[in-house]
């Protein structure tokens, strides 16, 4: 069986990360007895000084060629001039693109031994655990046509929103089987009083909800549902949205934890496909190097890669369950720790990690 895995470190604080996740692996590896084999990739801001294209093709065959992709940030302000040709993003998109994988899985779920790092009192973030489930390969970040002209009032840009129906279904699936196996609610985010795809949206999701009659289904208003996340966030199970709107709802409701550093993510195809998996963090150039970044989010990536691309659930589980471990004995890293608490480092985080998973 291909057991390979890509890894890409990329930017910023993303080889440090990465390097943990690849040694909880190790771990996982050793305990349940299957063997993994690893290949290195560049990809974004790093590939751009290498290579001048932020996914080489060597990278992307690599990527083809295994089971799941572990990527750790791109981007950071060398490459931010919005005006340059080539940028990292570019490369992410790219790789989304190829890898057919339409629904990111973004899990928001507040860890009991942090429910005090939230922004939100204690007794609103009590018991939230949201699953966002964002199309990725459609929408107004792909449509076209897109781009600048100058005009008689000056310099205009544009961009296309646009979705088939094709698209819509397949992610809305992707919600309700997913809210199957968890507390059978979907909410679907849409902007359908003003906005025609958004209409579109809304037609196909009502009646994907009818095939599943196990599984209340509602559809909420995008600048409602930003309130929402604020003042009753509980509420809420699994979320579907488009693109641009999940790409912004999601980040919002990260800061319910307290710290984009704890959030994992997947972003899969087709059954079968390769999958994408990554922190949601970026690559924080400011700590890059440091060795202070919390690994947490890369590392529960990987359980998340274990369970949806090698079918090794009780692998997932163990490494989850070492990461309820390491935070409920009180080990913290810098982004988590409150004012004057001891924190570790990335390396030791990960070590910590591993020793639970080995126990």
């Amino acid at each position: 069986m291909n057991n390979q895995i890509t890894l890409l470190p990329g930017d910023g604080i993303g080889p440090e990360v990465v390097a943990e996740a690849q040694k909880v692996l190790n771990a996982v590896s050793e305990k349940f007895s299957v063997d993994f084999s690893y290949e290195t990739g560049l990809a974004g801001g790093i590939a751009i000084d290498e290579t001048g294209n932020p996914l080489p093709e060597e990278t992307l065959g690599k990527c083809l060629n295994s089971r799941g992709v572990l990527l750790g940030a791109v981007g950071g302000p060398k490459w931010s001039d919005p005006t340059a040709k080539v940028r990292p993003e570019q490369g992410l998109l790219q790789l989304r693109k190829s890898l057919g994988v339409f629904a990111n899985i973004r899990p928001v779920k507040v860890f009991s031994a942090l429910a005090e790092a939230s922004p939100l009192k204690a007794d609103r973030v009590e018991n939230v655990d949201i699953v966002f489930v964002r199309e990725l390969t459609g929408g107004i970040y792909f449509g076209t046509p897109q781009g600048r002209e100058d005009v008689a009032e000056g310099r205009s840009g544009f961009d296309t929103m646009r979705y088939n129906e094709m698209e819509i279904r397949r992610v809305l699936h992707v919600a309700f089987k997913l809210a199957q196996q968890r507390s059978k609610k979907v909410t679907s985010v849409d902007k359908a009083n003003v906005l025609a795809t958004m209409r579109v949206w809304r037609e196909v999701a009502t009646e994907v909800s009818q095939e599943y009659p196990d599984v209340e289904y509602e559809d909420i208003l995008v600048d409602a549902m930003a309130m929402y996340l604020i003042n009753r966030p509980g509420d809420f199970d699994v979320v579907v949205t488009g693109n641009m709107f999940g790409d912004i709802l999601s980040d919002e409701a990260s800061m319910i934890t307290g710290s984009l550093g704890m959030l994992p993510s997947a972003s899969l195809g087709e059954e079968g496909s390769v999958g994408l998996f990554e922190p949601i963090h970026g690559s924080a150039p400011d700590i890059a190097g440091q060795g202070i970044a919390n690994p947490l989010a890369t590392i529960l990536s990987t359980a998340m890669m274990l369970r949806s691309s090698f079918g090794l659930n009780d692998a997932a589980v163990a490494v989850e369950t070492a990461v309820d471990q390491v935070l409920a004995d009180g080990y913290r890293s810098a982004d988590i720790a409150k004012a004057g608490e001891d924190s570790v480092g990335t390396q030791q985080m990960g070590d910590l990690v591993v020793e639970r998973i080995l126990l």
